[in-house]
């Protein structure tokens, strides 16, 4: 309850040493122990418990030590236990194929991951397997196609898996290739590619059993909580860590879930381990600043973001960040400035790089600040290297709106943003407070409803809705618009929700 889960963890050890037949107390102090990330408690523990009683976490850990161990054959066994918690064997194929490629029989690795079936969880990283066992060998032409296909399919971790596929060519001795596999890469692509081209390596090879096994643990966290929308267990992180405690990813995974129990510190400190020359050290930073952030410690957040966008080889992402953090710390113009350098920065290194997202954030910045003019013309810019970017249109469109700007135009802005992204709440509200602005009250009513439907927490959606059927003569409905607008909203929504609770539509009160 003190957050001394270390200590805890010793303690719970300590008690169910003395009762050995409790393996439910056993259970707890193991749980406790990989959560706190002492492996060697956890693993001491792990072993005087049934194998169909282990939890998952712990089972994984029991084949990791395996696989660090060069135990093949125990590792398999250990995912082979049936138990009630979850069916292991899945990763069965990864072990043995990467036994085969260490012990020098490049075949048998490769048929062994060809055979994984699609529909198996380990099936959408056959393509990144396959490469990197090639790689092992220095089949570099063979590698390529198969290292491509990984990356269009990596999602967050396209950087990594990049560097690693980098990191195996060179290491191949086919530097072509290696430079190769950082074309398209985000803002830290300069440094990877000057670090190659000195022959130099950015340590985030996979080309062991242990770091396979360790980069697979850390995509299935990382899936859980794209595909759940939750956090993933704490203890599947630890044991990424724990086979492969270089895996910056994984460290970085599990400062976000500490951080999200209210363990900031710890995550931090974690967080303080990693090199500073990491070769993802931009992606530490945004965690880093993002904690602290959150936790309203900005000038600690300030000193880290300031600092890497006052260095002479600041990115697009330094100074992006640094905006990221001014805006959190509500400095508008400041934060403004700080994209307006990462747009320059990121126009400047390639001409026609995608920097809409960069302009969308300077443009939100730069309204917040009252500097319309301004924001109106960096969305002008993104529209014209991007005219078909809905969240641009949509916002162009709902601000000229707002401000009785050019209101035909506004709304056949929006209306494109609707066909280009029917499904987005915030497009289809913009969209139903143009038919309102317009007086087509029916229409406007229709469309904010379905709006409301598909995001029914959102405060602005509600009071648009709640103004439209107040303006119709609903206005019974429309109070419970309004009064689930003042659940959600803050500030300016609130006070105008609360006011027309009070007295109903008036001029003073109307949405803009």
């Amino acid at each position: 309850m003190n957050g001394d889960h270390v200590h805890a963890a010793q303690l719970l050890a300590s008690l169910a040493s003395s009762q050995p037949d409790q393996v439910d107390l056993a259970k707890k102090a193991l749980a406790e122990a990989i959560g706190a990330g002492r492996m060697d408690l956890a693993l001491s523990l792990a072993r005087t418990i049934p194998a169909t009683k282990l939890p998952t976490d712990a089972r994984l850990l029991l084949v990791t030590d395996e696989v660090k161990r060069r135990h093949a054959d125990r590792a398999v066994q250990w995912l082979s236990v049936s138990a009630d918690n979850g069916d292991l064997s899945f990763l069965a194929p990864l072990i043995s194929a990467w036994d085969a490629a260490e012990r020098g029989n490049a075949n048998l690795a490769l048929s062994t991951i060809d055979k994984v079936p699609a529909s198996s969880l380990l099936g959408p990283l056959r393509a990144e397997e396959t490469a990197l066992i090639l790689l092992k060998y220095k089949r570099t032409a063979e590698a390529e196609p198969f290292a491509r296909r990984a990356i269009g399919g990596a999602g967050a971790r396209e950087d990594r898996l990049r560097l690693a596929f980098a990191d195996g060519f060179l290491a191949a001795g086919d530097r072509a290739r290696a430079l190769m596999m950082l074309e398209g890469m985000g803002g830290q692509a300069a440094i990877a590619r000057d670090r190659i081209a000195a022959g130099k390596s950015s340590g985030v090879a996979i080309d062991s059993s242990v770091k396979a096994l360790s980069e697979v643990l850390t995509a299935f966290s990382a899936d859980l909580a794209r595909l759940r929308r939750a956090a993933p267990p704490i203890g599947l992180v630890q044991v990424a860590r724990y086979a492969n405690p270089q895996n910056s990813s994984a460290t970085a995974l599990l400062a976000v879930l500490l951080d999200s129990q209210g363990r900031s510190d710890e995550g931090l400190a974690l967080l303080g381990t990693i090199p500073p020359g990491d070769a993802l050290m931009s992606q530490i930073r945004d965690v880093q600043v993002r904690i602290l952030s959150d936790e309203k410690r900005f000038d600690e957040a300030y000193r880290i973001a300031a600092t890497a966008a006052a260095a002479p080889n600041a990115g697009v992402d330094d100074y992006s960040r640094l905006g990221d953090l001014y805006q959190a710390m509500k400095r508008s113009s400041a934060a403004a400035d700080a994209y307006g350098r990462a747009v320059a920065l990121a126009t400047a290194q390639s001409p026609k790089s995608d920097v809409w997202t960069l302009q969308l954030l300077r443009a939100s910045a730069l309204e917040e600040a009252n500097r319309w003019p301004e924001a109106k013309k960096a969305l002008q810019d993104g529209l014209a290297e991007s005219p078909d970017q809905p969240l641009l249109l949509n916002f162009l469109g709902y601000a000229k709106l707002e401000r009785g700007e050019d209101v035909d135009s506004a709304e056949a802005m929006i209306r494109k943003a609707s066909e280009l992204s029917p499904d987005d709440a915030s497009i289809i509200d913009s969209l139903g407070w143009a038919q309102f602005k317009r007086g087509k009250v029916g229409e406007a009513i229709e469309t904010l409803q379905r709006a409301a439907e598909k995001d029914p927490d959102q405060a602005e959606i509600q009071e648009h809705l709640g103004d439209a059927l107040f303006k119709s003569g609903r206005r019974y409905e429309a109070r419970f618009a309004w009064s689930a607008a003042l659940i959600t909203g803050e500030d300016e929504i609130a006070a105008r929700s609360k006011a027309k609770l009070t007295n109903g539509l008036t001029q003073a009160n109307a949405a803009p």
